[in-house]
């Protein structure tokens, strides 16, 4: 199998943060608004180089919406910051009427999505955002698995034409995929080839099924990983071609096992290919305060719990 060394740790909102002073360097239509958490998002070091670009809106998400919708108007880019709880449940209405519904070139960056937002408890873990972003038409939604990729990611959704959710996370997460490793919208990555199971990951799990493939070795199983970093469009063709091969799929997100990653592959597993596949997902609960790696156990969503997923899906082919 292919091993993949860890480079570095950092939080994938550090990527973000990255690549959108990256994009103002290089395209003077990309601005950016904030909700009173330029911080926590890490869009400081944009707003710092060019603050004729950057809108501190405040605690007024829906009011954020709304604006960056208007500014595609006037041919800029408006990529919007702030949690993904604050991002989605909270500003749905403006989302799906503004946006979505109006095919507006708007790119909702996300942070502190899933369990591993820790010890900040239920209210603020949405569990529900990918099922709540892919179901609006038009809408992309991207999951990247480090920080490498999330800055990959935000760099090409501005070249996107149309709304993009873009989901990323708040802890310092092993960063190893490779800084040049192409990142296409829409093309999932296969990491580890394999024979006997397909995991298909996204976001922080994607590592998670990358430590479960080597244990999986161990025990005589080649699992093929593939980081599944675009949820909507799916990589079809991909996916199709791996459970061909190995008869048999684990999903792994950090997301409700409703609406998400899960659910998607499933859809098209059912409509083309009906294959056994097993979840790695939380399975419909709200979460609650604990550190990261506390929540990821509890919750059934750390490596032990992929290997045991990935032997039931090859017990069941």
């Amino acid at each position: 199998m292919t091993t993949y060394p860890v480079l570095d740790q950092k939080d994938t909102r550090s990527g973000f943060g990255a690549g959108l002073l990256e994009l103002g360097r290089t395209d003077d239509r990309v601005v950016a608004l904030c909700a009173d958490l330029t911080g926590s998002l890490k869009m400081d070091a944009f707003a710092k180089a060019f603050p004729d670009r950057f809108i501190q809106v405040g605690i007024a998400e829906a009011n954020m919406m709304g604006i960056a919708a208007g500014l595609t108007i006037g041919g800029k880019i408006p990529f919007t910051g702030t949690f993904a709880n604050f991002s989605t449940g909270r500003v749905y209405d403006q989302v799906r009427q503004s946006i979505a519904y109006a095919g507006k070139n708007v790119k909702i960056c996300a942070s502190h999505a899933g369990l591993t937002l820790g010890e900040d408890g239920a209210t603020h873990q949405i569990l529900e955002d990918i099922g709540l972003m892919r179901m609006l038409p038009g809408m992309t939604v991207i999951v990247p698995a480090d920080h490498n990729q999330t800055r990959q990611a935000t760099i090409a959704i501005a070249d996107h034409e149309g709304p993009v959710y873009l989901r990323f996370g708040r802890p310092k997460w092993p960063v190893f995929i490779p800084a040049d490793l192409p990142f296409e919208i829409g093309k999932a990555q296969v990491l580890s080839p394999g024979t006997d199971v397909s995991i298909l990951a996204c976001g922080h799990l994607v590592w998670k099924a990358l430590q479960a493939a080597e244990e999986l070795e161990k025990q005589g199983v080649h699992a093929e990983v593939i980081n599944v970093h675009t949820i909507k469009p799916l990589d079809e063709e991909a996916v199709l071609a791996s459970v061909t091969k190995t008869g048999c799929a684990v999903t792994c997100e950090e997301h409700n096992r409703y609406g998400g990653l899960g659910d998607t592959i499933a859809q098209l597993l059912a409509r083309t290919r009906p294959t056994p596949q097993e979840y790695v997902a939380v399975n419909d609960s709200f979460g609650e305060s604990g550190t990261p790696d506390q929540l990821l156990k509890k919750y059934g969503l750390d490596t032990p719990d992929v290997v045991k997923a990935a032997l039931r899906a090859i017990a069941r082919k």
